[in-house]
């Protein structure tokens, strides 16, 4: 079964200036709704959140072996967890804290034909968090992009699975963030992830939606090759 991730602490080390330029960026527009029957809403303020690049890739790096499916997480630290509790909300029942078991996942910086885009980006990711070096054409995609907050921001997030051989791994290069640093990787049975989603120990959705995905995907894949 899937193990505690390593334990970190994130702290606040000094207020900035909410003017200075980060990695997302708020809007505040005045807007309107028109109706489809004639009618438009009173003017309204609403928020959004932004970023240079919108949309967002997430792997499903597998292998076979010994007759089963295995997958690779890794670590993510998520400092907004750590902070949950500042504004009065505790993590409730949340297993692991600010450091999560993921899948490898990352931003499609990529512009032209998204779906090269998304292969090349995914590329990327798989060479950074896992230290696998795949060529963009051996991504397949798993079902449609979904929105995961479209309340607060437009990103797609677009899921695709590639096979990976265990022995051609090498280093992860990371991304350079503290966020990737020091990162941990496990591997997972298709069962045991599928398992551990049940049991609420993958809390990251894009992690859950990318396995379940995968798990039916897989599933289909088995039992159209039985013979009939």
């Amino acid at each position: 079964m899937l193990r505690r991730p390593p334990e970190i602490v994130v702290c606040t080390e000094s207020p900035l200036d909410p003017n200075e330029p980060g990695f997302l960026t708020l809007e505040r527009r005045r807007c309107r709704v028109s109706y489809p029957v004639g009618e438009r809403s009173p003017a309204f303020i609403y928020d959004q959140i932004t970023r240079r690049a919108l949309d967002a890739v997430v792997i499903v790096a597998y292998y076979q072996r010994d007759g089963r499916v295995w997958l690779y997480l890794r670590s993510c630290v998520r400092p907004p967890l750590a902070f949950r509790s500042e504004g009065g909300d505790p993590m409730f029942d949340a297993p692991w804290g600010p450091n999560m078991w993921e899948l490898p996942a990352g931003l499609i910086e990529e512009r032209g034909d998204f779906d090269a885009a998304v292969r090349v980006g995914a590329a990327r990711e798989l060479r950074e968090e896992l230290g696998f070096d795949v060529e963009p054409s051996r991504f397949g995609v798993l079902g449609t992009p979904v929105f995961p907050s479209p309340a607060v921001i437009a990103e797609r997030q677009v899921f695709v699975a590639v096979e990976v051989d265990p022995s051609t791994r090498s280093v992860p290069t990371e991304d350079g963030t503290p966020l990737e640093a020091h990162g941990e990787i496990v591997t997972l049975s298709l069962d045991d992830a599928l398992a551990a989603c049940r049991a609420g120990l993958l809390p990251d959705s894009k992690s859950e939606l990318g396995i379940r995905r995968f798990g039916e995907s897989w599933a289909s894949r088995t039992s159209s090759s039985l013979p009939s």
